[in-house]
Formats: C-alpha cells, sequence, structure tokens
C-alpha cells in the first residue's frame, strides 16, 4: 500500500516577486534603521536636553523645548540663514532645471563625439565633493566674485531688501557652482527623452508644427515627471552641501560654548524641517503642472 505525499503548497508568481523585493530591500532597511534612524532618534533626543561632554561621560539636562525656542526666537544668525538658504535654493533649482534641461536635448542629438560630451558634463558630479570642492570654492574656482563689483551690480543689490540681496548675490556669483550640480539631471533629461517616440515629432512636422510648438506641445510634457525627480533631486542635494552655510554654523555651534551638541541638534531638526517643507511645496506644485500638461 503506498501512503500519499501531502500536496506542496506551491507559492504563487505575485508572492515570490514581492517575496524577492523585500529581499533586495532588506539589507538597504537594516542599513537605514541602525545608520539613520537610530542616530536621528538620538538627535532629537539630545535636541530636547542641555547636553554636556565631558571625559568620561555625556550628562544631559532636560530643557524641554528650550533649544527650539532659543534658536527661532532668539538667534537672528541662524533665521537670517534660513531665509538666505531658501531662497538660494528656490532660485537655484529653476536654473539647474533649464540648464540641465537644454543640455540634455543638445546630447540628445546625433553629432560626433556625443559620448565624450556626456562625460565632460557629468565629471564634475564625480570630482566636486568632500575636500576637492572645498578646495575648489576656497581658491575662487566655483564661483565668478567679479561680477558683483560691476557697479550697475552694485546699485542694483544696494536697493534690494536685505533678505534678497545675499541670495541674488550669491547667484550673480557662484552661478558656476550652481552649475556644476547638474550632471545628474542631465542624465535623467537625456534618458527621458530618448523614450520618446520619434513618431510623434514626425506626425507633428508633417502637420506643420514648428520646433517651438513641437517643444512645448511633446517635449516639455513629456518630461514633466523627470523634472519633478530632478526637482526634489536638486533640493536635496543644495541642503546637503558641505559649503552649505546654514550646515556650516550648525556644526561651528556643536562645539560652541554657548551651544553644544543640544543646541545643534535642534537647529539640525528645524532645518531638516524647513527642507522637508521645501521639498513639499515644490513636488505638489510640479505634481499639478505634470498632470495639467500630461492632459
Amino acid at each position: 500500500m503506498t501512503v500519499r505525499r501531502p500536496a506542496r503548497r506551491e507559492i504563487s508568481l505575485r508572492t515570490r516577486e514581492a517575496l524577492h523585493g523585500y529581499g533586495f530591500i532588506l539589507i538597504w532597511v537594516v542599513g537605514f534603521s541602525l545608520f539613520t534612524l537610530l542616530p536621528l532618534i538620538e538627535t532629537f533626543h539630545y535636541s530636547l536636553n542641555q547636553v554636556t561632554v565631558t571625559t568620561s561621560s555625556i550628562n544631559l539636562n532636560f530643557v524641554e523645548w528650550a533649544n527650539y525656542t532659543r534658536a527661532l526666537f532668539t538667534d537672528p544668525n541662524f533665521i537670517e540663514l534660513l531665509i538666505g538658504y531658501t531662497i538660494e535654493t528656490l532660485v537655484s533649482v529653476p536654473i539647474v532645471l533649464i540648464f540641465a534641461m537644454i543640455i540634455a536635448m543638445f546630447l540628445n542629438l546625433d553629432f560626433k563625439f556625443k559620448g565624450l560630451f556626456r562625460v565632460i558634463f557629468f565629471l564634475p558630479i564625480v570630482i566636486t565633493s568632500g575636500p576637492v570642492i572645498k578646495e575648489l570654492t576656497a581658491q575662487g574656482a566655483a564661483s565668478a566674485p567679479g561680477i558683483a563689483t560691476i557697479p550697475a551690480v552694485i546699485d542694483f543689490l544696494e536697493q534690494l531688501p536685505r533678505a534678497l540681496r545675499s541670495p541674488v548675490e550669491y547667484l550673480l556669483t557662484s552661478f558656476i557652482l550652481i552649475l556644476w550640480f547638474s550632471g545628474v539631471q542631465i542624465l535623467i533629461y537625456l534618458a527621458s527623452l530618448q523614450k520618446i517616440d520619434r513618431s510623434i515629432y514626425e506626425a507633428a512636422a508633417i502637420d506643420g508644427a514648428s520646433a517651438w510648438s513641437i517643444f512645448w506641445k511633446i517635449t516639455l510634457p513629456s518630461l514633466s515627471t523627470a523634472t519633478v525627480i530632478n526637482a526634489i533631486f536638486t533640493i536635496v542635494t543644495l541642503s546637503h552641501f558641505s559649503e552649505n552655510k546654514v550646515i556650516q554654523y550648525i556644526y561651528k555651534q556643536t562645539y560652541d560654548v554657548q551651544g553644544g551638541i543640544g543646541y545643534a541638534s535642534a537647529m539640525a531638526f528645524i532645518y531638516f524641517g524647513i527642507m522637508i517643507l521645501l521639498l513639499a511645496i515644490v513636488y505638489l506644485f510640479l505634481r499639478q503642472w505634470a498632470k495639467r500638461e500630461s492632459r
């Protein structure tokens, strides 16, 4: 007499794909939890305390929201830097997106040495990091300070409010540095351009559409999703840039007698909140534009 074995329960294809997906992201989840989430929780805990570091221990004195109140209401330097960061980011993002889109459209054309030009435009992303960009900035290679000394520019800057004067001067003198952040955005735009069906352009040309009309009616709407991604990427890149004045100020306060780790942690979380707010505003604005263009 033969004994029947119970039939094995086969896993469906959808479940297997889901398990494979979870397996791929598991390492990232573990790494994020250990090296990002836990430090964030610890930093928030520090922000609610007056932290004193001694040779043998770290002493915490719970002060509730005093560090946040001080940063927002009694530290004019931090508030001024936050306003400057917000304006500079909102000004820099459109410039980076427009430049990246123009270069991507140029690189999408058929011409000799196209691969070489792609490398040239992406190369600054590889070299401008850490000590390299710090040294280039210190030597003035990342800016054009002579623009701010032109008499007409000086008169124009003096007529601006104080809150706008610094960001506009930053834009005029540091536009080279801004354009250096365009390498990844160029690649994203280039990939999106290559996915557009060429027959759409041919049909539009047969119907008598001009190059300007083709750009506004076909190319730009097709790049709407890529524009949203590039805008978010640009904000994040500019926000954690090592030469960012807000980050430098927070870093200095970490070792300042009047500041300390607790106060610096509070400023870091306020800065993080402003960055999230900027991301939300830009994302919602561009998503509405993308939906309207896709109709």
